[in-house]
């Protein structure tokens, strides 16, 4: 797999059924190894061990009902308190440029989810937003912030 701008990390990969795996530690089981799984699992890692965000408050695969249509977030960071949504982390493949489409369709998530960050990620770049309800807006942040700064 192609080396991201992130940390590395022990991933857990092994062959299941002819099929590369990788462990997901949110959901807890090996899942497909795909460029993009390979990003997500990278960023999940980063959050937990670099940024200190805990694994119990965040899920991979979160389903929600948009216009009548079901689609799923790549990563959902809850809450501590009342487990609200907080955050919604798009991931894509490595060569897939992150580009207005992409926080489009994060934006679409966020209509149902109201959330107070949003995190795309191809692995190589990363592009962070706080949402600004009152002023209808956002600000791009410079960093990935810390889950003690959020």
């Amino acid at each position: 797999m192609q080396q991201l701008n992130l940390p590395p990390f022990q991933a857990n990969i092994k062959m299941m059924a002819g099929t590369m795996k990788i462990f997901d530690t949110l959901r807890r089981k090996f899942v497909a190894l795909t460029p993009e799984e390979w990003v997500r699992q990278h960023f999940i890692h980063y959050l937990i061990d670099h940024k200190g965000y805990s694994q119990t408050l965040m899920a991979n695969e979160v389903t929600l009902t948009l216009n009548g249509m079901t689609r799923r977030c790549d990563t959902v960071l809850y809450a501590q308190e009342a487990l609200r949504p907080r955050m919604i982390i798009e991931y894509k493949r490595p060569d897939v440029e992150i580009t207005q489409r992409v926080f489009n369709q994060i934006c679409r998530y966020n209509m149902v989810l109201q959330v107070e960050y949003l995190i795309v990620s191809n692995g190589l770049h990363h592009y962070c937003c706080r949402l600004d309800y009152e002023k209808n807006g956002y600000v791009f942040l410079n960093d990935i912030p810390a889950y003690t700064e959020i």
